[in-house]
């Protein structure tokens, strides 16, 4: 099942992140943020992007959110997407679901172009990515410091929709019909 995410959910999404942060450069944090701080980072996206939770069994396995890409006016319909899973979740279809999901409802949103940060090498990201139509756009060598060493960043891009046609103005999730909304997440 995949749901929209709540405040509530900071815990165990936190334990799925925490191995992340203390284990492997795909995140460039150095340091597991608090229950609360993580709390504060849910409510402040899910004001205004989707956050989704996919549970296994009523407990959270993976979840995936998007936010802002970049500051300027001009940039208002790129978002750059995240998704995150347990160890034991990789493999089984769940990184697909909750992208197609999230991109679906950012497309109702009237996003137009989709963003993913990937500390290469990572197989499986880049792989999942290229097979939902991603296309890697770029690279910024050397540009992240963690564990010891500098890790390359790969960008890759999706947009939905005419490159050429103006673009319309955003909603908020929370501006979306609710049967919509449960359209997307239906699996």
């Amino acid at each position: 099942m995949i749901r929209l995410a709540t405040e509530k959910d900071a815990p165990a999404l936190l334990e799925i992140y925490a191995p992340y942060v203390k284990d492997t450069a795909i995140t460039f944090e150095y340091e597991v943020p608090a229950a609360a701080e993580f709390a504060a980072r849910i409510r402040e996206i899910a004001s205004f992007y989707p956050y989704l939770v996919c549970e296994i069994d009523g407990q959270p396995a993976g979840y995936a959110y998007a936010h802002r890409h970049m500051s300027r006016a001009a940039y208002q319909w790129d978002a750059e997407l995240s998704v995150y899973l347990k160890k034991e979740a990789c493999g089984h279809g769940l990184g697909p679901a909750l992208y197609t999901a999230l991109m679906d409802l950012l497309t109702l949103q009237h996003v137009r172009n989709f963003y993913a940060c990937i500390t290469v090498p990572n197989e499986r990201s880049q792989r999942m990515h290229t097979a939902l139509g991603f296309q890697d756009v770029g690279l910024w060598p050397h540009s992240g410091y963690k564990l010891g060493q500098w890790h390359d960043v790969a960008w890759y891009e999706k947009t939905a929709g005419s490159p050429c046609a103006a673009p319309l103005p955003l909603l908020s999730i929370h501006d979306l019909d609710r049967a919509e909304i449960d359209r997307c997440l239906s699996l």
